[in-house]
């Protein structure tokens, strides 16, 4: 089942979108003292710490969508956006819905997650 341009089109502006979304995000600039800061109270720094080491995390989560969209555009760019990668048979519309950058159907994403 070959996917109809406005859908793709559709698929490719929510994607356009989320990366946009992402890219806008806010950076540690200021997260945490640097060297020759005042280090000031020990609770509110190490709750300052907290924060960045979380940030860090979420900016590697960002970081990795936003891999993962690229990949999502290119491969609507290359035609096989909704082609499970692994099977070959179309990705469901409520699957793509839910998750636009999905490179794998639903079945072979559960087997991927079952053996990992």
């Amino acid at each position: 089942m070959v996917m109809k341009r406005g859908e793709l089109l559709r698929y490719k502006t929510l994607l356009l979108a989320n990366q946009q979304e992402l890219s806008g995000s806010k950076s540690l600039t200021g997260s945490v003292p640097t060297a020759g800061e005042p280090w000031g109270n020990p609770a509110p720094m190490a709750t300052a710490e907290a924060g960045a080491a979380t940030q860090i995390r979420l900016n590697q989560a960002d970081s990795k969508l936003l891999a993962a969209i690229e990949d999502a555009l290119t491969r609507i760019r290359q035609e096989r956006f909704g082609i499970c990668e692994e099977c070959g048979q179309p990705i469901s519309r409520a699957r793509l819905e839910a998750v636009p950058w999905a490179r794998h159907c639903k079945e072979c994403k559960e087997r991927q997650n079952a053996g990992s």
